[in-house]
């Protein structure tokens, strides 16, 4: 993929994981709060949450594949959404250029 996280996000994830849904729901939440400024954050915010999804189908926890797999569409166009409110074209093309 050629790609490497530099955020702490899948770890935060991780920890969310421990304590169930509402808790992945609200680390979502308010990293998406938090970081929605930021584009190149708020494009990895998304991302994670999409590899979530696939990494827990591949280990067939279809329950937690299901949460993240919501999460993701849900994210992905509350970004799409806010970016274009904040219209800046480029902020728009880097989130979907990298997200494809």
């Amino acid at each position: 993929m050629g790609y490497e996280y530099f955020t702490t996000f899948w770890k935060d994830f991780d920890i969310a994981e421990v304590y169930g849904e509402p808790a992945i729901r609200d680390t979502a939440k308010r990293a998406f709060a938090e970081w929605k400024d930021d584009v190149k954050y708020l494009t990895e915010l998304v991302m994670i949450i999409n590899h979530k999804c696939w990494d827990f189908y591949r280990k067939g926890a279809d329950k937690m594949s299901e949460l993240y797999g919501d999460m993701y569409y849900e994210y992905y166009d509350k970004a799409i959404d806010y970016l274009e409110e904040k219209g800046n074209q480029d902020d728009i093309s880097y989130f979907i250029r990298t997200l494809d």
